[in-house]
C-alpha cells in the first residue's frame, strides 16, 4: 500500500493505529530476523503511512521496540494463563506454565531472542521483571510457599530459578533444532520437573546444602521395593 494513500485516521482511531504500528514491527521481525532490518520508513511503508505519523506514537525506534518487546511479555502471559488450569495445585501449574513459556518461544523465536537478548533495548530486563508473566509466575510461587510445598521467603529467587531453566531450554531448542532431543514437549516437560521437584526435596526433606551424591543417597534409601 501506498503511504499517500492511506485515509486519513477516523478520530478515536490512533490506538487502532499503534496496534498496527506494533504488529507491523513484529512481522518485519520475524520476516527479516534481525533488530537492525528493521527500519521505521519499512514499517510506514507496510502500515500504509507516512514516518512522521509514525513518530506521533513512538519518539524514534528504541522506543517502538521496547513497545514491541513489552507486548511481546503480554502475548507471553497470556498464553502462560491459557495454558494453567486453576484447578489443579499450585506445582503443578509452576510446570504448566513453564511448559507454555517453552511453547511460546519455540513458536515466536524472533520476537523472544530479541526480548531476551541484552543490549539490543534498553530497559528490556525491567520490562521482564515487572512484567505480567512474571507476576503471575511470582503468584504461583507464593502459593507453593503459603502451603509449605517449599520455604516461605522471597519468591524471587525461585522464580529466577524456573525461569532459567525455561529459558535454557527454549534457548537450545530454537538455536538448535537438529539435536536429537526426541520429543521435545516430553525434554522440556522433564527438565521443568526435575526442577520443581529438586526445589521441593531440597527444601523439605535434605536442606538446602545437600551434595549431589547425599541425593544419590536418599534416593537409594527411599526407592521402592519393587
Amino acid at each position: 500500500m501506498n503511504p499517500t494513500s492511506r485515509q486519513r485516521s477516523a478520530r478515536g482511531s490512533g490506538a487502532e493505529l499503534r496496534a498496527e504500528i506494533l504488529d507491523a514491527t513484529k512481522q518485519l521481525l520475524a520476516r527479516t530476523g534481525h533488530v537492525d532490518a528493521v527500519s521505521i520508513r519499512q514499517i510506514a511503508k507496510i502500515v500504509g503511512v507516512t514516518p512522521p505519523s509514525i513518530y506521533r506514537h513512538f519518539a524514534d525506534k528504541d522506543q517502538l521496540i521496547e513497545s514491541v518487546v513489552a507486548q511481546v511479555f503480554e502475548d507471553l502471559d497470556a498464553e502462560m494463563l491459557a495454558a494453567s488450569d486453576p484447578n489443579d495445585s499450585p506445582m503443578e501449574r509452576l510446570r504448566q506454565q513453564g511448559l507454555a513459556y517453552v511453547r511460546f518461544a519455540r513458536e515466536h523465536p524472533e520476537q523472544y531472542r530479541l526480548a531476551m537478548t541484552p543490549g539490543e533495548t534498553a530497559g528490556a530486563v525491567d520490562q521482564v521483571l515487572t512484567s505480567s508473566a512474571f507476576a503471575h509466575l511470582a503468584a504461583t510461587v507464593t502459593e507453593c510457599m503459603d502451603l509449605g510445598v517449599i520455604t516461605s521467603g522471597d519468591p524471587l529467587p525461585l522464580v529466577l530459578e524456573l525461569w532459567s531453566s525455561a529459558h535454557g531450554i527454549a534457548s537450545l531448542l530454537i538455536a538448535k533444532p537438529y539435536l536429537p532431543w526426541g520429543d521435545v514437549e516430553t525434554f522440556a516437560d522433564r527438565v521443568l520437573r526435575s526442577t520443581c521437584v529438586g526445589r521441593v526435596v531440597i527444601d523439605n526433606v535434605l536442606g538446602e546444602d545437600v551434595s549431589p551424591d547425599a541425593v544419590v543417597q536418599w534416593a537409594a534409601a527411599n526407592r521402592p521395593v519393587s
